[in-house]
């Protein structure tokens, strides 16, 4: 397996970014810095094309609350980037995050498994902890997100699709690739961001009992590390 590039070294002005274009602004240079085939990259790239989105819709009239799910978008791309950071440095990031890391530069890895990778885990495990925090942040209550919640989701779907035509092989490969097909089929952002919203829901009722809520926290870490690693499933070169 080939050794993967050493991630960029982050710096104090890249810790905190407080606005979506300060977002943009470190997944351009970390994109920039990275290799196209490199795992990391192909989510990168994925990612920065939405939150480019959100923050083109930021303006135009399509959220409820701007403001707020500006800072939502903001908490939940500090997550995956403290993650980027974190192993720059040479620690060791959360579960869900861990298959992608160690795996991006595997040769039998395809660019939609890296994609879907990514997105699985960004959803399942920092999505809820992002949502958790805006409303303690602003003293809302999970109703006040809902709505903008499912207006990302419509844009979520759109990236999706995007990534399912321009990541899958043509047609004239399907046939050859039936196991990447069943692979990438296996998994549905739909139920990854029901399974966020539930675990947003539960972490809020759980906010006066924080042992158990960091329990909740660990568990769904691992488990959506798990899923992750069986996307990131080598398949055979032919494909």
């Amino acid at each position: 397996m080939t050794m993967p590039m050493p991630l960029p070294t982050p710096t104090p002005s890249r810790l905190a970014p407080r606005t979506v274009r300060s977002v943009v602004a470190r997944m351009s240079a970390l994109g920039a810095a990275l290799p196209p085939g490199d795992g990391v990259a192909v989510f990168n790239g994925v990612y920065l094309s939405v939150t480019e989105e959100v923050g083109r819709r930021l303006a135009d009239g399509y959220f409820h609350d701007p403001s707020a799910t500006e800072e939502l978008d903001v908490r939940f791309a500090e997550r995956y980037l403290t993650a980027v950071d974190t192993v720059a440095a040479g620690g060791r990031p959360p579960a869900c995050w861990r298959p992608l890391f160690q795996m991006r530069r595997h040769p039998g890895i395809r660019p939609v498994q890296f994609a879907l990778a990514g997105i699985n885990a960004h959803i399942g495990h920092d999505l809820a902890l992002a949502l958790l925090d805006t409303c303690r942040a602003r003293d809302l209550e999970p109703d006040a997100l809902e709505g903008d919640f499912d207006r990302i989701g419509a844009l979520l779907t759109g990236m999706e699709e995007r990534i399912r035509e321009e990541l899958m092989p043509g047609p004239d490969l399907l046939d050859v690739a039936d196991p990447l097909t069943h692979l990438v089929g296996s998994w549905s952002l739909e139920k990854a961001r029901d399974a966020a919203w539930a675990a947003f829901r539960t972490l809020w009722g759980l906010r006066g009992l924080p042992e158990l809520a960091e329990e909740f926290v660990e568990r769904v870490d691992a488990t959506v590390g798990l899923v992750g690693r069986f996307l990131l499933t080598p398949l055979p070169s032919a494909y």
